[in-house]
């Protein structure tokens, strides 16, 4: 039996934990993450939050708190995780194989360096009929140095991410870009971008939140297919090779 490859979620030492912090002021667009990952659960029995982050978005699942698994290699966060009710783990190598109904992950895997492995340890441990929700950063065009300070390897195509979905075994049931007035305030930010990026600017965020958000939610929906600050991915495992 081969050594299942260690798939951490770890990032760039300069995580730009600030800008976490400033973005959990962003009351609207992390009322939309929750209802995205809850739209695709299904009745999922078990799910798995891969990049927990301190929980903000695991339990946005309608499933008990000690069925919900949490990936995360810091320690201090695994036992906050713990502490919470879920079973904290500090990679997918301590996740049984075709054990978990519904995986999601928001913005953790432009941060590993091989996503195609992440993505077949992934596939490893959804259970074949489970389902699948991937959310990252799209578009390299809009990389700037805010992206390198919080150790983002790439941003990301709808067919780029597609493919390495596909390519790990998932059939692939829904792609969307979103953020579509996201995408053209990355663009003006990306004008003034600099080597030591300043962080998120706390009032700016919440303005945006607050009254350009709505309207780049309803704007997404025509322009699913063409652009937007961020892209996801919902695909499925497929319960037998023939399927």
């Amino acid at each position: 039996m081969t050594d299942r490859p260690n798939i951490s979620t770890a990032v760039h030492q300069h995580s730009g934990g600030e800008n976490l912090e400033v973005m959990r002021e962003a009351r609207k667009y992390n009322q939309y993450l929750r209802e995205l990952i809850q739209r695709f659960a299904g009745d999922a029995k078990t799910a798995l939050d891969f990049g927990a982050g301190i929980g903000t978005f695991s339990d946005s699942v309608d499933v008990p708190r000690n069925q919900i698994h949490c990936v995360e290699p810091d320690e201090g966060v695994q036992e906050h995780l713990a502490n919470q009710g879920f079973k904290a783990h500090k990679d997918l190598a301590e996740v049984a194989d075709s054990s978990i109904d519904y995986l999601f992950t928001l913005n953790v895997l432009e941060h590993i360096e091989d996503d195609s492995s992440a993505l077949r340890e992934i596939f490893r441990v959804v259970r074949p009929g489970g389902r699948l929700l991937i959310y990252v950063p799209a578009f390299m065009s809009l990389y700037t140095s805010m992206d390198l300070h919080v150790g983002h390897h790439r941003r990301y195509r709808m067919a780029q991410l597609v493919d390495i979905v596909e390519k790990a075994g998932f059939r692939v049931e829904k792609r969307a870009y979103f953020d579509a007035l996201g995408f053209f305030a990355t663009l003006l930010f990306k004008l003034f971008d600099s080597p030591e990026p300043a962080p998120l600017n706390s009032r700016m965020v919440g303005l945006y939140d607050r009254f350009v958000f709505p309207a780049s939610r309803i704007l997404s929906v025509p322009l699913a297919r063409v652009l937007g600050k961020n892209v996801y991915v919902v695909a499925s495992r497929p319960k037998s090779s023939s399927e």
